[in-house]
Order: C-alpha cells, then structure tokens, then sequence
C-alpha cells in the first residue's frame, strides 16, 4: 500500500471521530511502538479537544503473535468517565485488543472505542468491536508505516507484504 493509499484511510478514519465526537474532548490511548505514524498522521486530521497517552504492549516474536500479550508500559492516566480511543496499528488476532479492552473497560469510562489503520478479519480469534477501521487486508505479514519485521522496516513510509 503506498502512501498515499494509507493518507485517505487515515483521512477517513479521523473524518469519522471528529463527526462520533464533535466538541467533545477525547484521551487517544497510542498502543506503541507500531501505531506511532498512525497516531501521528491521525491526530493532525483531529478537530477535537484531546489528549494522547503511550501504553506498549508485545505480543509477536519474528512474523508469529506468541498469542501471549505482555504489558510492558502501563497507563497512568485515569479513564473514568472520559471518551477514550484506542489507536492501534494493527488488529490481527485481537488478543491484544481483547486484552486491553478489558483492562482499559474496568477503569469505567464514558466510552471506549478503537481505531486501527489495519484489520485482517480473517485471522481474529476473539471476539472485539472496532468501529473506526482504516483498511481491511488479507492475512500477510505487512512491514512498514510503523510495523516492523523484529524491530526493522518501521520507518517505510509505504506499507509491504513480507516474503
């Protein structure tokens, strides 16, 4: 996917929660290290009051998800009664979102929602609500915008399948 092609998706997607959100201030939650390009180019398309806070999760060793997910950073912001909108790279398996759903749910906020550049519906293996999605894609392992190949490629500005 080049550029550009990845400029609309994002364009579309903060199109959307400008219009969900309209004059209401929302905490984005960037899920690191592959989203942070999203995160970027998203919120420059934003007209909304905001706040953005990093949590780093890891769940993937080489092209595999380990089906494990670690939290690694944590978040020390307090969700309670705030619109709060995941950013993520990427859904595949949606263990992690599951994961973070679920603990992102129980600090009770006003609302919780996720927004990912890319989904691969074919791989999902739980059951999560994504309602601002960018791109739907097969199930390739991608490089590039952001993700990597073991800490490699995400400084592509261009998405690629890996072979």
């Amino acid at each position: 996917m080049s550029a550009t092609e990845l400029r609309v998706a994002i364009k579309q997607v903060a199109t959307q929660l400008n219009q969900d959100y309209a004059g209401q201030p929302v905490l984005f939650v960037v899920v690191l290290n592959g989203s942070f390009m999203f995160a970027a180019d998203l919120l420059k398309e934003v007209n909304l009051p905001c706040e953005v806070c990093f949590i780093r999760v890891a769940s993937y060793q080489g092209t595999s998800s380990t089906g494990e997910v670690k939290q690694v950073l944590g978040l020390t912001e307090d969700l309670q009664g705030r619109h709060v909108v995941i950013l993520e790279d990427i859904v595949d398996t949606g263990h992690t979102m599951r994961m973070l759903l679920d603990t992102l749910g129980a600090q009770q906020p006003a609302s919780l929602e996720v927004a990912t550049l890319f989904l691969k519906p074919e791989c999902l293996q739980q059951e999560v609500q994504l309602r601002y999605v960018g791109l739907r894609i097969p199930n390739d392992f991608i490089v590039g915008y952001g993700l990597d190949f073991d800490g490699l490629g995400r400084n592509y500005p261009d998405v690629y399948k890996a072979v």
